[in-house]
């Protein structure tokens, strides 16, 4: 265990999220901003906070993220997948616990391209015989 702050980077989609895990009280920062502010759904900051509850971390680490690109979900799915990479630096016994919940997988789906000649990823053009 280090004794300064841990920096962790994790992507999902377009989203790219670094960390930057010390000890503390369980205050999260995103962007400068309390994470009340930057998802304001409850949803979507349980899955966030889904790595601390899963290793009983929650009010003992504090965390400051910067995220760019994607849209809210991605950069939850990265904050997520960024707090777990940290986590793992802090204490790398906790990782079997964070591997078994599916924690440290990098989500690689991502949107299908646009193929020339069609208005779409999959969607064709209609057909006509005649």
């Amino acid at each position: 265990m280090s004794s300064g702050p841990i920096c962790a980077t994790g992507r999902r989609k377009e989203a790219v999220s670094c960390v930057r895990l010390q000890a503390g009280t369980g205050k999260i920062k995103v962007n400068g901003k309390p994470i009340e502010n930057y998802f304001t759904t409850e949803a979507i900051r349980g899955y966030i906070n889904q790595p601390l509850s899963v290793t009983a971390t929650a009010g003992t680490v504090d965390i400051e993220a910067k995220l760019k690109g994607g849209g809210l979900a991605g950069q939850a799915g990265a904050l997520r997948f960024s707090i777990a990479r940290a986590l793992i630096k802090k204490d790398p016994s906790l990782r079997p616990v964070l591997k078994d919940s599916g924690m440290l997988t990098r989500d690689a789906r991502v949107k299908e391209r646009k193929k020339p000649g069609q208005p779409g990823a999959r969607k064709r053009f209609q057909f006509s015989k005649r």
